[in-house]
């Protein structure tokens, strides 16, 4: 093949790249600016493959045009608070806690009455939109691990329609994880906030900020990490949100979020202001008993293939289960302690060995270590 066969090639899978490029920002709910923005990068492509640097922007551009057109502009779910299915999916999906809930609803009924918290996805404009729960004071969920707060915020969300998803702060190393590293840098790409927004394909889901407690130590660090917390929660500040790469405000005011901590005793006082401290106490006993019979041990039976009849327990084995060597606040040592059981019962119907298992006090040992229990 000769040089000009070869340049005819490339000039033609230039054009259908280009081509491509155009499609996707056409086809776009985005805004007309950030529209405008995209066709004059992509015009000066154009201009650069004239000059034979086509190569070298190419990649950026198409990195970037990406980004944007997987944004979910004017895309909603349709929010409902109605408060008495709030109650029943929060107590379905979670035993005890009615201290917590009860300030969940207490919440979310304040946002009702005060004409919040009903949005769509059918051409908003700007002041029916303007009252969803997002804009009630965010709830930080405050107790040790194991308690509850992640799947308190997922039954929430799952109440009031909202998509979820969770961003995990803790040991954040630095604050480009939530405002996007800039174009032209080693690595450039969106915050978490942004790809969270995409990856639920909306623009109102319910974003829980995990362990805002625990992001880096560093004074400065923190500093500007809670900074940046501030600017994406206060709902004066989100409805402009700036991610470094994107390079252009985008609104955050419909998202609802939820934020969780160990303590309090590593959040800015600024931060504080803007948060409703709900805090989750320890389980008992009895509650974990009820836990672990109703709610974990049907979840970990489907998790590994096994039904009611081939895994059961005698009732009196339960307080051994449930009691683990130091006490246990939450509940998360005991779904493994009993993920652990199932797997070595799968294991032996597998085998052959059995075909179903009950424990009781006389086998306990049998299906679990020393150091799992205190056995009587």
């Amino acid at each position: 093949m000769n040089s000009t066969n070869t340049d005819v090639n490339l000039n033609m899978d230039l054009e259908y790249e280009i081509t491509l490029l155009k499609k996707k920002v056409e086809s776009s709910l985005m805004p007309k600016e950030l529209k405008e923005k995209a066709f004059g990068m992509i015009l000066r492509l154009v201009k650069m493959s004239q000059r034979g640097n086509f190569s070298t922007e190419f990649e950026p551009v198409s990195e970037y045009i990406s980004w944007i057109t997987k944004l979910p502009f004017n895309m909603y779910t349709q929010e409902n608070i109605d408060i008495a299915h709030v109650k029943d999916t929060l107590f379905k999906n979670h035993y005890g806690l009615d201290d917590v809930k009860n300030r969940i609803m207490e919440y979310l009924a304040v946002a009702k009455l005060q004409g919040r918290g009903v949005t769509d996805n059918t051409n908003q404009d700007a002041s029916k939109l303007e009252g969803s729960s997002s804009h009630a004071p965010i709830m930080c969920f405050v107790g040790i691990q194991g308690v509850g707060k992640t799947s308190m915020a997922k039954s929430i969300a799952q109440a009031v329609n909202r998509k979820f998803v969770r961003i995990s702060l803790g040991a954040l190393g630095t604050v480009t994880e939530i405002r996007g590293i800039p174009k032209g840098n080693l690595g450039a790409e969106p915050g978490q906030v942004i790809k969270s927004l995409i990856r639920t394909g909306s623009m109102n889901p319910l974003i829980l900020l995990d362990e805002i407690d625990k992001v880096s130590s560093q004074t400065g660090l923190r500093a500007d990490i809670m900074a940046s917390l501030l600017e994406i929660l206060d709902p004066e500040q989100n409805s402009t949100f700036i991610d470094k790469y994107l390079d252009y405000p985008v609104d955050l005011s419909k998202v609802m979020f939820i934020t969780t901590a160990n303590n309090l005793g590593g959040i800015s006082a600024a931060l504080l202001d803007r948060l409703e401290i709900i805090r989750f106490g320890s389980y008992t006993d009895n509650e974990k008993i009820v836990i672990a019979k109703s709610y974990l041990l049907p979840k970990v039976r489907e998790a590994t293939g096994i039904n009611e009849d081939q895994l059961s327990f005698e009732d009196d084995v339960w307080p051994l289960v449930i009691r683990p060597l130091g006490f246990d606040a939450g509940v998360r040592q005991l779904e493994r302690t009993l993920t652990q059981l199932s797997r070595k019962v799968a294991l032996q119907i597998v085998q052959g060995i059995t075909t179903k298992v009950h424990v009781t006090k006389e086998n306990f040992r049998q299906f679990f270590p020393e150091d799992i229990g205190i056995y009587s």
